[in-house]
């Protein structure tokens, strides 16, 4: 399981739209959350919706891809790509904070880098938020203060159970989802965010592996490297996890050093 990528996309010409919408689909771990087709639209359906990233045409009537980037609220903000037929708006386009400024007719290739390169900023931001909150609570509390969940409470039918901490082997998410896998292969589902749950685990016994995945150090069996810098763990409940490349610096810095 992975974590899916959320993709709105915004374009006033639908035969536009409907070549987005088909190269999205067919991309892996990408979900398209929804279509608009003007700069008015998009504002309240990323506000409704709010997704990861809006690929946005820049030239709309009315409210064209810049606007909309200025009047979606600060708390529903996602990352932006400008998908465009011209190229001389490139440089207002990131005053805007844009990831990506992509020429039309769009090439599946080109495309699949700015989704990496979403996925690569969303990753970053989330180890930097993940940091600022352990940070900020260990200041609130003081050092020693600070308490780690111990149990999860999880429904089983009718009936809550808690799991040791220590018995989960990894923490992935899907969807809205997160799956806990315990050590004797159960997988039991919780309506919880993942960076949220991180925060709450200890950082000496948990270790996050990519935007989608936690694992409990004492599961871990063998790391081994893949292309690129990545890694691919091993625990012992059978599961294979990979490590992306941003989290394979963390995983040599706090794991792989003696």
């Amino acid at each position: 399981m992975t974590d899916l990528l959320r993709v709105l996309i915004a374009d006033d010409e639908r035969p536009a739209r409907a070549f987005l919408a088909a190269a999205l689909r067919a991309c892996r771990d990408v979900e398209l959350v929804g279509e608009a087709d003007g700069g008015a639209a998009a504002v309240r359906l990323i506000e409704a919706t709010r997704p990861d990233l809006a690929l946005l045409d820049l030239q709309m009537p009315e409210v064209d891809g810049l606007s909309v980037a200025r009047l979606v609220r600060k708390s529903a903000l996602p990352l932006f790509a400008f998908v465009t037929a011209y190229d001389e708006y490139a440089v207002r386009a990131f005053e805007v904070n844009a990831i990506d400024y992509v020429l039309k007719p769009v090439d599946p290739e080109r495309l699949q880098r700015t989704l990496e390169r979403a996925r690569a900023r969303l990753e970053r931001d989330d180890v930097r938020i993940a940091e600022a909150e352990r940070a900020q609570k260990a200041l609130a509390t003081g050092p020693a203060a600070v308490e780690y969940l111990r149990r999860i409470p999880v429904r089983d039918g009718d009936d809550i159970i808690l799991i040791s901490v220590g018995r989960i082997a990894s923490v992935v998410a899907h969807g809205e989802l997160l799956y806990l896998f315990t050590v004797d292969g159960t997988r039991h589902a919780i309506n919880y965010r993942l960076k949220d749950l991180e925060a709450r685990l200890d950082p000496a016994l948990f270790v996050r592996l990519s935007r989608s995945a936690l694992v409990n150090l004492a599961m871990v069996t063998r790391i081994s490297p893949m292309p690129g810098g990545a890694y691919l763990v091993f625990l012992t409940t059978r599961q294979e996890l990979p490590v992306s490349r941003q989290r394979a610096r963390v995983l040599r810095e706090h794991v792989l050093r003696l």
